[in-house]
């Protein structure tokens, strides 16, 4: 009974060690140090919100950029000037009324002198010493400076009328210009250019007055100063005696 009952343990004991050789070699051994990744929720929604809010600053950023660019180019707007060239022809037609101004004869459009002149021209009392023929000389100049004192009139009007044609250009072409302006500069000289030219304008009617003033007063002066003449030449020719009386 012992002899069968060793060779059983033995048998056992054999297929016991090649089942257990045949597992160990279908189901490999583990690794000593296993390294497992394990992913928190809590940590990812942290850095989710972290890269939203980076994003948020960078893109207000951006923005903050653009309205300083924008701002700069209206400041530039606001600074840029436009031109005007019609300055240029609003002197030249003053300086043409200035020289029509100027060509005003025996009496001119001077301060200095003019009492001399007026004097002159108008004694306002008939002069003894003077003959016939000086007497005429005198009413036929005191006639030639009326009479030019109407053409220069006339001339001063001319021109004034030939400006406000030009006159209308040039408003079309500020009024354009200050529709277009970009900027504060450019509306405010649009208006100091439109005031330029109303200045103008208000110096034409100004010498326009001054020289139609003129002639009426020279003609006044020379209608009052023949009237004096001939009282003064009526009472000379009377004399201090009676007149003449048929019988």
């Amino acid at each position: 009974m012992r002899i069968p009952t060793r060779k059983y343990l033995i048998a056992t004991a054999l297929r016991a060690g090649t089942i257990g050789s045949l597992v160990a070699l279908i189901v490999p051994s583990a690794p000593a140090h296993a390294q497992l990744t394990v992913f928190d929720p809590n940590n990812y929604s942290q850095n989710l919100l972290t890269a939203a809010r980076t994003l948020q600053q960078v893109n207000n950023q951006i923005r903050s950029l653009q309205n300083q660019a924008q701002s700069l180019i209206n400041q530039a707007k606001n600074l840029t000037t436009i031109g005007f060239p019609e300055i240029q022809a609003i002197t030249q037609t003053l300086q043409q009324i200035d020289q029509l101004m100027g060509q005003a004869q025996g009496i001119q459009f001077r301060v200095a002198g003019l009492d001399q002149e007026f004097r002159a021209l108008f004694p306002q009392g008939f002069n003894q010493a003077m003959t016939m023929n000086g007497q005429v000389v005198a009413a036929r100049t005191r006639l030639d400076t009326e009479m030019a004192a109407y053409k220069q009139t006339m001339s001063v009007q001319a021109q004034v009328v030939e400006n406000v044609q030009a006159d209308a250009q040039t408003l079309n072409g500020i009024v354009s210009r200050s529709q277009g302006a970009e900027g504060a500069l450019q509306a405010q000289q649009a208006t100091n250019q439109l005031l330029a030219l109303t200045a103008k304008q208000q110096f034409q009617i100004q010498n326009l007055m001054a020289a139609q003033y003129r002639a009426q007063a020279v003609e006044q002066a020379r209608r009052a100063q023949a009237e004096i003449d001939a009282r003064a030449m009526t009472t000379k020719f009377l004399g201090s005696g009676s007149a003449y009386t048929p019988q």
